[in-house]
């Protein structure tokens, strides 16, 4: 499938940033350490503060390389979309344009040896282990 085709099945925010590109650099990061995280930042799109303790939060999330996240349940769907690096879970390796859907129980630690930007959409607060 050539790019063109590619980007015509897209959702429109997907399709734009495949067509215009991602610019992170115009993004502010902070640092995100809850659940055990290690050298993770994001962008917050939304979260639970305006959305209630256990509501649903989204942002773009930057792995520097060599990040990681300790071992946690989603209590809810969490949806992963990878915008550029690589994402690395129990699952494999998911590279640019990798879209992973966790369903509500399930458990990974993520991880990135090169370095990953993507679109995280949590339904629920996840659990550590």
């Amino acid at each position: 499938m050539n790019a063109h085709a590619l980007t015509a099945v897209l959702p429109n925010v997907l399709r734009s940033v495949a067509e215009r590109g991602l610019h992170v650099e115009d993004l502010a990061f902070e640092p995100l350490t809850s659940d055990g995280r290690s050298g993770v930042a994001i962008h917050r799109l939304y979260s639970s503060e305006q959305t209630g303790p256990q509501g649903p939060a989204a942002g773009i999330v930057r792995y520097a390389p060599g990040a990681a996240s300790q071992p946690h349940r989603h209590e809810g769907f969490e949806i992963i979309y990878v915008f550029s690096g690589q994402l690395e879970t129990d699952a494999g390796a998911h590279p640019a344009g990798s879209l992973l859907v966790m369903e509500p129980g399930s458990i990974h630690a993520p991880h990135s040896v090169q370095g990953a930007v993507m679109l995280v959409v949590w339904e629920q607060p996840v659990t550590t282990l």
